[in-house]
């Protein structure tokens, strides 16, 4: 998912795909650890969507505080 995508979310479902983004990366991470990864390229590509989300989310809160003052 861009990041282009993710602003358009709203900040509930920003921390809906935030959450489900860490529970694949923990299953991910899990089978990895078992041999029974199939595709280690999607460790790499749900690190970087979290990162999106977080940037996003983070974006955000800065705008509120620069709002507030």
């Amino acid at each position: 998912m861009k990041a282009n995508e993710l602003r358009e979310k709203t900040q509930q479902e920003l921390n809906q795909e935030f959450q489900e983004l860490k529970s694949e990366l923990f299953k991910l991470r899990f089978q990895h650890a078992t041999n029974q990864l199939d595709n280690s390229m999607r460790l790499k590509e749900v690190k970087k969507s979290i990162a999106r989300v977080k940037t996003v989310m983070r974006e955000r809160e800065l705008k509120e505080i620069k709002i507030a003052k």
